[in-house]
């Protein structure tokens, strides 16, 4: 089957292409610049554009199969013309117009745990409304809204993971109760490759997590205990955090931004049973997956 992917070239989209590229697919990856090729990417097409360009996505898409649409962003710079407007829902709607006008029968999309329509933050606000143009667009879907996916690329986890390995504590937000519910990007990744051979997967929406939801602090711990590191968690005042991300929040080098901490406090649990059954996958632990990468990944920076 030929691949069309956007977002080819981060976290997830590398993870995905190997998969796909495993299983026999050809895959043509959508980038906006060009960089150094993995080094498993010999046969893989690599176009240069944007999604927000709608005239050249349609000549890009032409003569696929499938296209799996994983572009999204987590944080907002204005400034940059870098929105969830943008790049949730424009995007999305420019992808799933080229798709249709090429013919493609077969669509998967990226979404987020906890999509819903307001009131909610811009974040789950725009991905909802990104989901529900794919699912009025007539073309047969799939859409996967995971929680936090982790890896050995991730800018999450593995932020944490060094500072564990350079530090004797941790800083954290609030009493660290809240919970999230990681997920490896090799299941996620799987999942996508596999919907394409899936006939009972298409026109649904999974929610994709790991199996079984962890409070921060016990994320920490995991983290720590992986590493064969102890820690001292120290919880910052929310109030503090607060104001801080009301003020710095617009400025990259600060962490969070007011709506990623409302997020975070939330929390982002599911339950995962009918992704896994269906895809016939087997919920990996998050300390099992860390064990997985973690240790050389840290050793080889």
């Amino acid at each position: 089957m030929q691949v069309f992917v956007t977002g080819a070239s981060g976290f997830v989209g590398q993870e995905v292409v190997k998969e796909l590229l495993a299983r026999g697919h050809k895959v043509k990856a959508l980038m906006r610049r060009s960089p150094k090729k993995p080094k498993d990417w010999e046969q893989v097409e690599v176009v240069l554009g944007d999604c927000l360009h709608p005239a050249f996505l349609q000549e890009a898409v032409r003569g696929s199969d499938a296209v799996i649409h994983l572009v999204g962003i987590i944080r907002e710079f204005p400034g940059r013309g870098i929105t969830f407007e943008r790049l949730h829902v424009e995007a999305t709607k420019n992808v799933v117009d080229a798709a249709k006008a090429a013919g493609v029968r077969r669509y998967l999309h990226m979404s987020a745990l906890g999509a819903r329509p307001e009131p909610a933050d811009p974040y789950h606000v725009t991905n909802f409304r990104a989901d529900c143009y794919v699912m009025q667009s007539g073309l047969t879907y799939t859409i996967f809204r995971p929680s936090l996916i982790y890896g050995p690329r991730d800018q999450s986890i593995n932020l944490f993971a060094r500072q564990i390995m350079r530090l004797p504590f941790v800083s954290i937000v609030g009493d660290g109760t809240y919970q999230l519910q990681p997920v490896p990007v090799w299941i996620v990744a799987q999942a996508f490759a596999l919907a394409l051979e899936l006939p009972d997967t298409e026109n649904k929406i999974y929610e994709v997590g790991g199996p079984e939801p962890l409070t921060f602090d016990e994320i920490i711990d995991t983290i720590a205990a992986v590493l064969n590191r102890k820690v001292s968690k120290i919880h910052q005042p929310l109030w503090c955090m607060q104001v801080a991300a009301s003020l710095c929040g617009r400025f990259r080098w600060f962490p969070l931004t007011s709506g990623q901490l409302r997020m975070l406090l939330e929390g982002n649990t599911c339950d995962p049973s009918a992704f896994y059954r269906d895809f016939g996958l087997t919920p990996v632990p998050f300390r099992q997956g860390l064990a997985r990468y973690l240790p050389d990944t840290l050793a080889n920076r």
